[in-house]
């Protein structure tokens, strides 16, 4: 039986002021947020997420916020964030590639909590592919450091895939 992720350290520490919300998304086990009038952010717009200069991340509140809601298992919720920042900056740039990995090891986390382990890894994989093609210290994250975390946990599957730290 799936049950709500619990954050692999709830001692790691936030880089945003925003509360979380009052539940974790997982498919088929708890209201779609959006589209279930029970769900934490029906009704609400869609935010409109604002591009930042790569050497700027830490003046940007969402890219923080969804830093945070990847360490403390909000995996959805972090991909959502994620993904408007993807949109924002463009799809094929360098900054919209790195979301993009940063997406695909939410999702991939996702899918490792909900048992698919093979979707997981493929996630996983995937991400870090995309994290090869950034510089080695990115948006605030030591890529390098990641990366070579990402790939023990493929190797050697924790509980919990490693959590992200801004410098």
């Amino acid at each position: 039986m799936v049950t709500e992720p619990e954050p692999p350290d709830p001692n790691w520490p936030r880089y945003s002021r925003h509360p979380f919300p009052p539940y974790r998304f997982l498919p088929g086990l708890t209201p779609h947020p959006r589209r279930n009038p029970l769900g934490h952010s029906y009704g609400q717009p869609e935010p409109k997420l604002t591009p930042f200069p790569a050497d700027q991340w830490h003046g940007s509140e969402d890219y923080r916020y969804g830093i945070d809601l990847y360490n403390f298992a909000f995996w959805w919720e972090c991909h959502e964030v994620l993904e408007g920042l993807w949109h924002a900056v463009g799809r094929e740039s360098e900054q919209g590639s790195f979301f993009q990995a940063l997406i695909q090891l939410a999702a991939g986390n996702l899918k490792y909590c909900l048992g698919n382990q093979a979707a997981a890894h493929n996630l996983y994989r995937s991400g870090i592919v995309r994290l090869q093609n950034v510089p080695p210290s990115y948006l605030g994250i030591d890529v390098l450091h990641l990366t070579k975390e990402l790939q023990a946990h493929l190797i050697s599957p924790r509980r919990h895939a490693p959590l992200i730290a801004l410098s």
